[in-house]
């Protein structure tokens, strides 16, 4: 019995963000051990399911670098990284495409349309909704370093998107852009969701990751900050509290709210329902982002 009182409660906790998210766009990033692990994805994907059949409207953006390095090995290639980011050529952008599409993106929408959700996959060997210039870092010396064919997104096709979305289609984007002659650029997943998150001037974007959100002391899991405004998360960056792979997520997240997002999540999809418990739930498990 009480076990059955705990689940209505649980209903009724919920009912309010129903309500409240019904209609509105959230963009979901898609990353790291989520998608190499196909039971916890098709979890994570049941999750948008539901968010889908109770009125909301999601956009699935991803990636997938550890599948894309394991493909390369297999081809014998090693892979060349400048300032943390994978040098792409055009043989390692055939394999990243060739990966993003018929190893992930596929899957996940054969799984969401198994789930009786109707998914339209969008790539650059489709519909592509990504578009991107050349990306050049900053050397020491102060000159741009080459990437080889990767990109910044520049522009999104946020009409596409709205119209798929209030046809009741989940949009599941893969990270490989177009650029101005119609070639291909491989671009980061977590600035392409926000970027889309602010196209479409979503609700919410929800970057879901391998860790616990934001912590304050890397090694110690209890230190997650629940939340934290524009100013706070650019205090942490300078003091390098947020460094490396967590970068991009951030700077995905205030993307989107100088766009007019109101809210941007980071949380674990290792944990069971991690995103209905952010998004349907008081106390959420991972970080919010807010404007100031």
């Amino acid at each position: 019995m009480q076990e059955a009182i705990a689940k209505a409660g649980a209903l009724i906790e919920a009912m309010e963000y129903i309500r409240s998210f019904r209609g509105r766009i959230v963009v979901v990033k898609l990353g790291g051990s989520v998608l190499d692990d196909t039971s916890l994805r098709k979890k994570l994907l049941t999750d948008i399911a539901f968010m889908a059949t109770v009125g909301m409207q999601p956009i699935i953006v991803h990636g997938g670098g550890k599948a894309i390095t394991r493909a390369m090995n297999e081809a014998g290639l090693e892979p060349v990284w400048v300032q943390g980011r994978r040098y792409t050529d055009q043989r390692t952008l055939t394999i990243a495409e060739h990966t993003l599409v018929q190893t992930i993106n596929t899957p996940i929408c054969e799984t969401l349309s198994e789930l009786d959700c109707r998914p339209m996959g969008l790539h650059s060997l489709s519909s592509c909704v990504l578009f991107a210039e050349p990306l050049r870092l900053a050397g020491e010396d102060g000159r741009k370093l080459d990437l080889g064919l990767v990109g910044q997104v520049v522009d999104v096709n946020a009409k596409l998107l709205k119209t798929l979305c209030a046809d009741g289609t989940i949009p599941v984007i893969a990270s490989v852009a177009k650029d101005r002659a119609g070639g291909k650029l491989n671009v980061n997943a977590d600035s392409a969701a926000g970027k889309v998150a602010a196209a479409v001037v979503a609700e919410k974007l929800v970057v879901v990751s391998d860790t616990h959100g934001i912590l304050t002391d890397l090694e110690d899991p209890d230190s997650r900050v629940s939340s934290a405004d524009e100013t706070q998360i650019k205090e942490m960056i300078e003091s390098g509290t947020i460094t490396g792979a967590m970068l991009p997520k951030v700077g995905a997240c205030l993307t989107a709210l100088d766009a007019g997002v109101k809210k941007a999540h980071i949380i674990d999809g290792r944990i069971q329902h991690s995103l209905l418990l952010e998004i349907y739930t008081d106390k959420g498990i991972g970080t919010q982002i807010v404007k100031n």
